[in-house]
C-alpha cells in the first residue's frame, strides 16, 4: 500500500548557503531549540522576498482567471475599489494581498479558492 504524497509549497532562497542555513534553523526549531522570533528572523534573513507586481500584471493576472474585478476583490478579501486602484497604479498590494497575488500568479487562481 502506498502511503498518500505530501506537498510542501516550494520555498525560494536567496542562495543555497541561505537554503542550508534556514533548513538547519527549522530543524532546532521543530526540536524546540530555536524560538518562533528567532526563526522569523531566519525566514526574513534567508527567503526570496514576493516582488512587487505591476498594475499590469494584476490585471492579467484577474483577466487569466476570468473575473470581474468585483469577483477577483472577493477571493483576495478586499474591496473592489482597491482592485480598481491596483490595476490603476494608484495603490499596491503589500502583505498577504501581494502574497496571494504572487501566489495566484504562479499557480492559478484555484490556488488561493
Amino acid at each position: 500500500m502506498t502511503e498518500p504524497k505530501t506537498t510542501e509549497p516550494k520555498t525560494t532562497y536567496r542562495s543555497d548557503a541561505l537554503r542550508s542555513a534556514h533548513l538547519v534553523a527549522r530543524d532546532l526549531h521543530a526540536a524546540g531549540a530555536i524560538d518562533k522570533a528567532t526563526m522569523r528572523r531566519f525566514d526574513v534573513s534567508c527567503l526570496t522576498p514576493v516582488e512587487d507586481l505591476a498594475p499590469e500584471a494584476i490585471r492579467a493576472i484577474r483577466e487569466t482567471a476570468q473575473m470581474s474585478q468585483a469577483i477577483f476583490a472577493r477571493a483576495l478579501n478586499v474591496t473592489t475599489a482597491l482592485v480598481s486602484k491596483w490595476e490603476r497604479g494608484e495603490k499596491k498590494p503589500g502583505g498577504p494581498s501581494l502574497k496571494l497575488l504572487a501566489l495566484a500568479d504562479r499557480k492559478g487562481i484555484d490556488a488561493i479558492l
